[in-house]
């Protein structure tokens, strides 16, 4: 395995609040390491969310997220209008958009992808059994229910890898009938 797959633990990952107080986020990954906000070409995170209010916008950035629990939220805002209410369905919207979350009942839990726009493009599909996974320089692999095998790595519910800058794929699998894993893989912008 290359020395640049990265191991991570959701659970082991720090909560940071939002400014608005309607959230907090633990970041996954960010890449290039310690690019900030600013110059990121990609990132992943899972975000809580616990009150209603608007989203930070995030301009040249393109953004897929999925709701992983609970209730879901309402996203509205300038031309956008989605119901993010059913359990790993990506979205995919513009960090250009000033958008407002409405909760659709308790707090919900979401997996978060921002891909640099004109850098690099974002491919996220959610597996929900054994697959092949063809290489990309950039990666990231959450398991989200069951328990998988990523070549030679178990994964447990919460836990993934992420690679860079090395051509990786995964050959993936599972023998748990209701298994989700979150798979991104970063491809250059066309």
């Amino acid at each position: 395995m290359s020395s640049t797959v990265q191991r991570f633990d959701v659970a082991d990952l720090p909560a940071t609040p939002w400014k608005n107080g309607g959230g907090s986020t633990r970041e996954i990954a960010s890449w290039p390491p310690g690019a900030g906000f600013e110059g990121f070409d990609w990132r992943v995170s899972v975000a809580s969310i616990a009150a209603s209010g608007p989203f930070s916008t995030f301009a040249g950035v393109d953004r897929i997220i999925t709701l992983l629990e609970g209730d879901g939220v309402r996203l509205h805002g300038e031309d956008l209008e989605h119901r993010l209410a059913t359990p790993l369905a990506p979205f995919a919207f513009s960090g250009d958009a000033r958008v407002d979350c409405t909760l659709l009942g308790g707090p919900s839990s979401d997996f978060n992808v921002m891909t640099r726009r004109g850098r690099l493009r974002a491919a996220l599909h959610v597996l929900h059994r054994g697959a092949e996974l063809p290489a990309a320089a950039h990666g990231l692999l959450l398991a989200w229910r069951g328990r998988w095998r990523a070549g030679s790595e178990a994964l447990a519910p919460g836990q993934g890898l992420w690679w860079s800058d090395a051509a990786t794929g995964w050959p993936l699998d599972t023998a748990d009938a209701d298994a989700a894993l979150l798979a991104v893989q970063w491809h250059p912008a066309r």
